[in-house]
């Protein structure tokens, strides 16, 4: 039988949620980032039971070079189980991907060039919080559709 998560266990990963992403911001400007937006969220399709599904990005902001950057903040207490970047698997990259897009339609900016980066945050409790970069760790072409060539299955088959 699954441990159950009280009422406080999410009271405090919303902190350290909130604390990581608020850490990552002042990083991200230290670095030449102007932020636009935290915690984009909006409505990205229905799931295969017919959810709708909710996607988020937890930063939007524009690099130094004016590349829409679409960031993902990841924060731990330890790495000792695994990696905050160990999070950033292919259904969150996916979740991220198809936000963009509508940000990107929303907003007109379909010609910008943009990257998908990470911020790490490691926040130990006997130590200065250690905050990581990854930019461009994915990109979307990964995610686009393919068209279905019947050319391509005869040749094949």
């Amino acid at each position: 039988m699954p441990d159950s998560i009280s009422i406080t266990q999410i009271s405090q990963r919303t902190r350290l949620g909130d604390e990581g992403e608020r850490l990552a911001a002042i990083y991200l400007s230290g670095r030449g980032y102007n932020l636009i937006i935290s915690n984009f969220t909006v409505p990205v399709g229905r799931n295969s039971k017919g959810v709708q599904v909710t996607g988020e990005i937890d930063i939007v902001a524009l690099d130094a070079e004016g590349v829409l950057c679409f960031v993902e903040v990841k924060t731990r207490t330890s790495e000792a189980f695994a990696g905050p970047l160990s999070a950033v698997d292919l259904r969150k990259q996916r979740q991220i991907t198809r936000t963009s897009k509508i940000y990107k339609r929303v907003f007109g900016l379909w010609r910008t060039a943009s990257r998908f980066d990470v911020v790490t945050v490691v926040m130990r409790p006997d130590s200065e919080p250690k905050l990581e970069l990854i930019r461009g760790f994915w990109n979307a072409d990964k995610f686009r559709k393919r068209r279905w060539e019947p050319d391509i299955y005869h040749q094949n088959f």
